[in-house]
C-alpha cells in the first residue's frame, strides 16, 4: 500500500531501497523528493529547493511539463511497447529522423538504447565490429581521458578513467587506456602560459597513446566535449581540431560522448557543434527526454553503417527497451519545447551572465577555479589559492560530505559536491533558468562556501 507519510516512506526506503552510488546504514536516510515544478524540487516534508543540477544533468526543460506526461499517455494508449528487433514503430522512426537532422556531417544512423552507459557500450561494440568487417580485426582498444566518467556497464567502465570506480569490479573488459584530460587549472608549468599550447600537448598525448599501444590495435577515442568528472574541463582552443587530425591519421574513430553535453547543455543540440568538430559517433541520453522517460542513443555515420547495409550482416546488439515507443514520443514532445521556446538560443545568450555571476565567487579564498561552458560549470575548491594546494582525502571527505552537501541542501540548493578528481561543486541548472536563478545559486554558494572557508 502506498503512503505519503514522510516517516513511513523513510522507513520503507531504509528497509528496501538500494540507492545508486549511495551510502547506507549508520542512520543514513536519503532525502525523499516528491515533486518538481519549473526549476524547483520539493521533498516529502514540503520543503522547496532550487534544482541546480537538473536532476542529474537531465531535466533541460524544467519539472512539471504536463505536455510531456500527456505525450507519454497518448502514445501508451496507442502502442505501449514493441521492440526494435527486426521491427520498427512510428515514434522511433520519426525520432531517429529528427536526431539525424540535428546531427553534424554524415551522422545519420540512430541506434536507440535506454541510457547513456548503454550508448557508450554500443559505440565500443560498433567500433570493434566495424573494423572486423573492414579488414582490420586487431583494432579493439579505446583511448579515453584521466578521471573521465563514461558509464558503469562492463565495457563502459573500462573506458571510464576513475580508478576508485573500477577497482571493485576488476578484472575489467580489456582494452581501455588513458590520456591526459584538459584541466588547464592544473596544467604542467611549461604549458600553463597558453591554453592553445596546452590543448596541443593534451591532444598529442592521445597520438602518443595510440602509437604506444599500436595503431593496428586501437579502434576509438572516447571524449566528452566538456569533461564531467573532475569538474567541467572545457576543451582548449584547437584541441578537438587536433584530435580529429590524429584520429584520421591513425584510422581511429572519434566518439563524442555527449550523454551530458547534448541537447542544449552547452548551447547546441550537439556540443560537438559548439566546439567545431565532426565525430564518427555521438552517444547521448539524459536531455533527450528531459528525464521524463528513459532513452539514449548512439548516432553513427553513414560510413560506419555501410558494412551492415548488405541485406545479411547484423550488428548483434540491442536492448529490450531501446527506442521504447513511449520514450520516443516523449522525446519528440521534448524537442518540440526546445524549438518552440528557443532553449538553445537562450543558453547561448545567457551563458555569459551565468559565468559572470559564478565568477563573483572568486572573492572567496576557498574558490580556486570557476570553469565550464553553457549551463555546465564546476567550481574547484582549494586550501590555498596562491599555491593551488588541494585537500587530502580525509579533508575532502570532511569538507564535501561532512559539511558542504548537507549545508547546501539545508540552504535550499540541490547541486553536486564531487571528489572524483580534486574537490568541486558542480552546477547544471535547467535550461529555462535565467538571472534570478543564477543570483539565487550565487547567494547560496557564497554563504555556504564562506562558512566552509572558516573550517579550514
Amino acid at each position: 500500500m502506498s503512503t505519503t507519510d514522510p516517516a513511513e516512506l523513510a522507513a520503507k526506503a531504509d528497509r528496501h531501497l538500494w540507492g545508486h552510488f549511495s551510502r547506507h546504514g549508520a542512520g543514513i536516510t536519503p532525502p525523499i523528493i516528491t515533486r518538481g515544478e519549473g526549476v524547483r524540487i520539493f521533498d516529502a516534508l514540503g520543503r522547496s529547493y532550487l534544482d541546480g543540477l537538473s536532476g542529474l544533468f537531465v531535466v533541460q526543460v524544467g519539472h512539471g511539463r504536463a505536455e510531456l506526461a500527456e505525450a507519454a499517455a497518448k502514445q501508451a494508449q496507442t502502442l505501449g511497447y514493441f521492440p526494435l528487433w527486426s521491427y520498427a514503430t512510428p515514434p522511433a522512426i520519426e525520432l531517429a529522423e529528427r536526431i539525424a537532422h540535428y546531427a553534424p556531417g554524415d551522422l545519420k544512423r540512430v541506434f536507440f538504447t535506454t541510457g547513456g552507459g548503454e550508448a557508450v557500450e554500443s559505440a565500443w561494440k560498433l567500433a570493434k565490429q566495424y573494423f572486423k568487417l573492414t579488414g582490420k580485426p586487431g583494432k579493439h582498444k579505446v583511448v579515453s581521458r584521466a578521471i573521465a566518467y563514461h558509464g558503469t556497464p562492463q565495457g563502459a567502465l573500462a573506458i571510464t578513467g576513475i580508478p576508485a570506480f573500477k577497482a571493485p569490479f576488476e578484472p575489467l573488459t580489456p582494452g581501455g587506456f588513458r590520456a591526459p584530460n584538459t584541466n588547464f587549472y592544473r596544467a604542467p608549468a611549461e604549458y600553463a602560459h597558453d591554453e592553445k599550447v596546452f590543448g596541443r600537448y593534451c591532444a598529442d598525448r592521445i597520438a602518443e597513446a595510440i602509437e604506444f599501444e599500436g595503431p593496428d590495435t586501437v579502434c576509438a577515442v572516447f571524449l566528452e566535449p566538456v569533461q564531467n568528472a573532475g569538474g567541467c574541463f572545457p576543451p582548449p582552443p584547437g584541441y578537438f581540431e587536433r584530435v580529429r587530425e590524429i584520429c584520421d591519421a591513425y584510422d581511429v574513430l572519434l566518439v563524442s560522448d555527449e550523454v551530458i553535453c547534448a541537447y542544449g547543455r552547452i548551447g547546441s543540440m550537439f556540443a560537438c557543434d559548439d566546439f567545431g568538430y565532426v565525430p564518427d559517433i555521438i552517444t547521448c541520453a539524459k536531455g533527450l527526454t528531459s528525464g521524463y522517460s528513459p532513452l539514449g542513443a548512439m548516432v553513427a555515420s553513414d560510413r560506419l553503417f555501410e558494412p551492415f547495409d548488405d541485406g545479411k550482416t547484423v550488428f548483434g546488439h540491442g536492448y529490450t527497451f531501446g527506442g521504447h515507443p513511449v520514450s520516443a514520443a516523449v522525446a519528440m514532445a521534448n524537442l518540440d519545447i526546445f524549438e518552440r521556446e528557443g532553449l538553445n538560443q537562450h543558453v547561448k545568450e545567457t551563458a555569459p551572465a551565468f559565468r559572470a555571476t559564478l565568477e563573483k565567487l572568486y572573492d572567496l579564498p576557498i574558490v580556486g577555479d570557476v570553469r565550464g561552458a553553457g549551463f555546465f560549470y564546476g567550481i574547484e575548491l582549494v586550501k590555498d589559492k596562491t599555491t593551488k594546494e588541494t585537500f587530502n582525502d580525509e579533508e575532502a571527505e570532511r569538507l564535501l560530505r561532512g559539511f558542504l552537501t548537507p549545508a547546501l541542501w539545508e540552504a535550499g540548493l540541490y547541486c553536486r559536491a564531487d571528489d572524483r578528481g580534486d574537490p568541486v561543486i558542480q552546477l547544471a541548472p535547467p535550461l529555462i533558468s535565467g538571472q534570478a536563478e543564477f543570483d539565487a545559486i550565487y547567494e547560496i554558494l557564497h554563504g555556504v562556501l564562506s562558512e566552509a572557508g572558516k573550517l579550514l
